[in-house]
């Protein structure tokens, strides 16, 4: 019999040992340009970092001091695992205020992010082999987190003409027996598309059609909207019953570290996620959910206001855009980000003979050559694109067009 030590060592790989789901699951690109961008700042390099999707501001002040008054109010205990009941009656008063929703608190539920909403629901609804259709380009999580509940991505995408918004034709050609969810964002991430009310309409029509499946409608973007009004499919009397809104602090309060997502979601939904979040995490933040009462009744300038400011970033960016040939955008309604599609630069040389293959290809040379993080479209489902977060401070912003200008006239 071989011994443990003896056994151990007949394995070379040992990340072989690993669980399938985790061993075919893919690394967050964003994460990970983030993370070469912050190794290159480590050496001392003047890197700017365009591929983060976190707001540059800080929490308005009024948040902070009230999860500082938690703090010293002693709330510092386990929660219930669905949130405070104040906080909830905060979000079914937001819903009703800002879009229309009618939830009582007994459907929301309250996770660490707005990712975990989005995984709760997934996991709740999809089994082997079940398919949800998602509206691409995709956030870089939606795929990862179909598979991991081990269901079947279904993606369908529109073009650059369109804000690449899939038509409402494709998506329902998409649907088939086994499908339980469409799964989309707006504004969306990546590309600052927003689903019209026309859209939205015809979205509820197939729903209608089509009862056995659920609309997982992903609005972290709300408040940095520039069309002047943000619809939410749930508003729609039809379907009321077939959508689950997912929301959070993290972009539209300048919150992304105090981790606060939260659902309004049918009950039977809503209790099946908060009996898998019980087993997984329980409650999320105690500090967090106090501030966050706050954040949902109070002044809403601080966020009107980062709003206004990147409205006035993405003029800037599109403008400073222009100057490099090859880029071709759209301009996005909504979001922070610039989705060119960069399919001029794909098969070119670097100066040392090294082929252009792929958005990560150039991604990494713009990042190499001119200390400019961006994210490579492919982590979105749309190889020939690139995204450019524009949550950074102007001059950084100016300066880093100039750096990516200057590194692409180079390629041959």
């Amino acid at each position: 019999m071989l011994s443990g030590v003896e056994n151990s060592n007949m394995v070379q790989d040992k990340t072989q040992l690993l669980s399938h789901r985790i061993r075919v699951m893919e690394e967050s690109q964003t994460i990970g340009m983030a993370k070469k961008a912050r190794e290159l700042a480590a050496q001392g390099m003047d890197v700017i970092n365009l591929s983060f999707g976190e707001p540059d501001f800080p929490t308005p002040a009024h948040i902070k001091d009230a999860a500082k008054k938690a703090l010293d109010d002693g709330y510092t205990f386990y929660t219930p695992v669905a949130g405070f009941p104040e906080l909830k009656k905060a979000i079914c008063e937001k819903f009703a205020r800002d879009n229309d929703l009618r939830f009582k608190p007994e459907n929301i539920v309250v996770s660490t992010g707005a990712k975990q909403s989005i995984a709760n629901v997934v996991l709740c609804l999809v089994d082997p082999g079940d398919e949800v259709v998602i509206l691409g380009p995709y956030w870089v999580s939606y795929l990862e987190i179909v598979k991991l509940a081990e269901g079947t991505p279904v993606v369908v995408s529109g073009t650059v003409e369109n804000q690449y918004k899939p038509s409402m034709e494709e998506v329902e050609a998409a649907i088939g027996p086994r499908t339980k969810a469409i799964l989309y964002s707006s504004p969306s991430n990546p590309t600052g598309g927003v689903l019209n009310p026309g859209e939205l309409e015809k979205l509820a029509d197939i729903l209608v059609r089509n009862p056995h499946v659920t609309a997982i409608a992903d609005e972290i973007y709300e408040y940095i909207n520039f069309t002047g009004k943000h619809y939410s499919l749930g508003a729609i009397d039809r379907v009321r019953n077939q959508v689950v809104t997912i929301n959070g602090l993290s972009k539209g309060f300048a919150m992304t570290g105090w981790r606060l997502g939260y659902m309004g979601a049918p009950r039977w939904i809503a209790d099946a996620c908060d009996k898998i979040q019980g087993q997984f995490t329980s409650g999320t933040c105690s500090i967090t959910q106090r501030a966050a009462i706050t954040a949902l009744t109070s002044d809403m300038e601080p966020t009107h206001e980062m709003s206004r400011r990147f409205r006035i970033r993405r003029d800037l960016v599109l403008e400073k855009s222009k100057e490099i040939p090859g880029f071709v955008n759209f301009v996005p309604d909504g979001a922070f980000y610039l989705f060119p599609e960069v399919s001029y630069y794909l098969g070119k040389k670097t100066e040392s003979g090294q082929v252009i293959s792929n958005s990560m290809d150039l991604c990494m040379y713009i990042l190499n050559e001119a200390k400019v993080s961006t994210v490579p479209g492919e982590a979105f489902g749309a190889q020939q694109c690139i995204r450019i977060s524009f949550a950074a401070a102007d001059e950084k912003l100016v300066e880093a067009f100039d750096r990516m200008r200057k590194a692409l006239e180079k390629l041959q």
